[in-house]
C-alpha cells in the first residue's frame, strides 16, 4: 500500500470526500477503491455506465473517477448528461485511447482531467486529491510540492529552494511526472507514455537523455533528488541528509 504523501494533501480530519469509481474490470475498480479508502475518500463504486450514471442522479459526489471505454454508455457520453443535468461535479477519465482526439474531445464534452492506462496508483490519488481541492477553491491546487521542489501549473514556474529553474516544455512535463509519483520508480515505457504520449515513434534512448537534461538543472540548487534504478528505471526521493 503507498504511503501517505504530505505533499499532495490528504483529506481533512473528520470530512470524508465521496468519490464514485466506475469502470467495467474488477481488477481496476478494486485498486483504485482500495487506495482512495486508505487515503481517506469515502468510495463507491459502479460497474457499467448506466449504474454510475444513476448514481450521480441520486447523490452527490466530489469526484467521479470514469473508465471512457464501457460496455453501454461510453464515459463521454455520460459526462455529456451530467453536465446536461446541471451536475458539475469533477470528472476524471480512465482511458486506454491512444487519440489524442479522442482525450481533447473528453475534456471537451465537461471532463476535468484524464489518466492515461496502465496508471500508477499515486497519480491517480495526487489527481483525485488535485480536482478535489479545486472544487473546494484551494488556492494552492495548482502547486506540485516534494522536498524543497515548487512546481507552479499555472504559470509553468518551476523553484528549488527560493532559485528559479528554467526548463523546457519536455523537461517541465517529465518533472510534473515524477512530482505526482514520488518515491516510485517509473519505467521508460511509462515516461514515455506519459511525457510523449502515444504519438511517440523515436528511440527510447530520449528517456535517458531528458532525465539527464533534468538532474543538470535540479542538481544546480541542491542534492540530487531523481535516481536511476538499474534495469527498471527512475525514481524520485528526498535528498540524503
Amino acid at each position: 500500500m503507498p504511503s501517505r504523501d504530505e505533499s499532495t494533501g490528504a483529506s481533512e480530519p473528520g470530512i470524508r470526500r465521496r468519490v464514485l469509481v466506475v469502470d467495467d474490470e474488477p481488477s481496476i475498480i478494486d485498486a483504485v477503491a482500495t487506495v482512495l479508502r486508505y487515503e481517506g475518500f469515502e468510495v463507491e463504486e459502479a460497474a457499467t455506465g448506466r449504474a454510475g450514471l444513476a448514481k450521480c442522479q441520486e447523490r452527490s459526489f466530489d469526484l467521479v473517477i470514469l473508465d471512457v471505454m464501457l460496455p453501454d454508455l461510453d464515459g463521454f457520453e455520460i459526462t455529456r448528461r451530467l453536465r446536461a443535468d446541471g451536475i458539475d461535479v469533477p470528472v476524471l477519465f480512465l482511458t486506454a485511447r491512444n487519440e489524442v482526439e479522442d482525450l481533447v474531445a473528453g475534456l471537451g464534452v465537461g471532463g476535468d482531467d484524464y489518466v492515461s492506462k496502465p496508471f500508477s496508483l499515486a497519480e491517480i490519488v495526487a489527481r483525485a486529491k488535485a480536482l478535489v481541492r479545486r472544487r473546494q477553491g484551494d488556492e494552492q491546487d495548482h502547486l506540485l510540492k516534494f522536498a524543497d521542489i515548487v512546481m507552479d501549473e499555472r504559470t509553468h514556474e518551476v523553484t528549488r529552494g527560493s532559485e528559479p529553474v528554467k526548463l523546457t516544455a519536455t523537461e517541465f512535463s517529465l518533472l510534473r511526472l515524477f512530482l505526482l509519483n514520488p518515491r516510485l520508480v517509473l519505467s521508460k515505457e511509462q515516461i514515455i507514455d506519459h511525457v510523449w504520449h502515444y504519438d511517440f515513434g523515436g528511440n527510447a534512448n530520449i528517456v535517458e537523455t531528458y532525465v539527464r537534461y533534468l538532474r543538470r538543472k535540479l542538481d544546480a540548487h541542491g542534492p540530487p533528488v531523481i535516481h536511476t534504478i538499474r534495469l527498471v528505471g527512475y525514481v524520485m526521493r528526498e535528498p540524503k541528509a
